[in-house]
């Protein structure tokens, strides 16, 4: 069965008659599962639907993903790798990686580097740069 975020909590949950003597803790249950309903909808674009994903064939796990993230992180971590990452440095890299994947790090340079560019430059040479 598919649910969509407007079925993931039930309104009769969130009510603040039913149950709440049955339960010692209503109070921050409900406030936990408001949070959460609210998230749900916030976010329903970006949640995929696993259910429609594993019907027509597609992956539903980013494990392997994962999986790869850590042993690349784990190994410049490592004190044995000549060329090893602070913590401090490896932030830095993902700041900039996010930078080039939403499209915003040839306007953040361009603020602090103004002269550096020209009408000549294309976004393509920036992030190939990066």
């Amino acid at each position: 069965m598919t649910f969509t975020s407007t079925q993931a909590i039930p309104a009769s949950l969130l009510s603040t008659r039913t149950g709440a003597a049955r339960y010692q803790n209503i109070k921050a249950f409900r406030k936990g599962a408001c949070e959460f309903q609210t998230y749900v909808a916030n976010n329903a674009h970006a949640i995929p639907n696993y259910d429609e994903r594993h019907r027509y064939g597609e992956g539903v796990s980013t494990a392997f993903v994962e999986s790869t993230v850590n042993t690349v992180v784990g190994k410049r971590f490592s004190k044995r790798q000549q060329m090893r990452w602070s913590r401090s440095g490896a932030h830095l890299v993902l700041q900039t990686r996010t930078r080039v994947l939403d499209g915003t790090l040839r306007t953040r340079f361009q603020s602090w580097y103004p002269a550096l560019f020209n009408a000549a430059s294309t976004d393509q040479e920036i992030e190939v740069a990066a």
